[in-house]
């Protein structure tokens, strides 16, 4: 039950995150050159994605599980430690925040700047909103994939990502605008967290490792994966640098 709930929520966060971000490219590129083409995107990304889906699940499916999670182990370990990374330099102002506001801003004054096409079809509105959907659905495609089919809950899997890709969607439709308030970079810190824990656990279970206490040793990874970020978040705020200044601009 530990492991099922740990799961959702990890799936439903790190899928949290990666919708936001879509949504806040599409919403740009919809507001400034019509929504048509932008929805045409949308759905050309959405099936690309269907057709991923297909072609991987059952490939994972055929994989032996000690291989299985050792190779999504390692895997998630490297994505893990990356989101973390740069977690805990925005956390100890080393990198600057990712500001959904300013990209929305961003994104919406570089649609501008491109001409409207004055009559046919806006490729241009098309094929932005086709990558924004495509790339950051890949990343939510993997974490449901690996995620679902190392722990042999791919229903529970999906359906935290349908519920985080639901709820943003429909939020950000409500709101027309993007979601500035959610705390993105907090999310980022504890989905990085999560997959990083989730890597190990995984891996070294993959490795023949026998973990004490079974599916019980995942917070506790968690939680010390965690404890190790903050520890360097609170040395890198103390530690001197030759230039102290303040980050600005829009993290990538």
């Amino acid at each position: 039950m530990t492991a099922a709930l740990t799961l959702l929520v990890s799936v439903f966060l790190a899928c949290t995150v990666e919708a936001v971000e879509a949504l806040t490219v599409v919403l740009a590129v919809g507001v400034t050159r019509g929504w048509r083409a932008s929805s045409y995107g949308v759905g050309a990304g959405l099936g690309a994605l269907a057709v991923i889906v297909a072609v991987l699940g059952p490939a994972l499916a055929a994989v032996p599980l000690d291989a299985l999670r050792l190779l999504v182990g390692a895997l998630l370990l490297v994505f893990g430690l990356q989101w973390l990374r740069k977690a805990v330099l925005r956390a100890a102002g080393r990198k600057a925040l990712h500001d959904e506001a300013a990209l929305f801003r961003t994104h919406a004054a570089a649609a501008e700047e491109r001409e409207l096409p004055a009559a046919g079809f806006d490729g241009y509105a098309f094929t932005l909103c086709f990558k924004a959907v495509l790339l950051e659905g890949l990343e939510v495609v993997f974490i449901v994939l690996t995620f679902g089919a190392n722990a042999g809950r791919v229903p529970i899997a999906a359906l935290a990502a349908v519920a985080a890709v639901v709820l943003v969607t429909a939020t950000g439709f409500v709101v027309r605008g993007p979601l500035a308030r959610v705390p993105e970079n907090q999310l980022k810190f504890v989905v990085g967290v999560m997959l990083t824990a989730f890597g190990m656990f995984w891996s070294g279970e993959g490795a023949g490792v026998g973990w004490p206490g079974s599916d019980a040793a995942l917070p506790v990874l968690a939680l010390g994966t965690a404890a190790v970020a903050l520890a360097l978040v609170a040395a890198l705020r103390a530690a001197p640098t030759r230039d102290r200044q303040n980050v600005q601009g829009v993290a990538t």
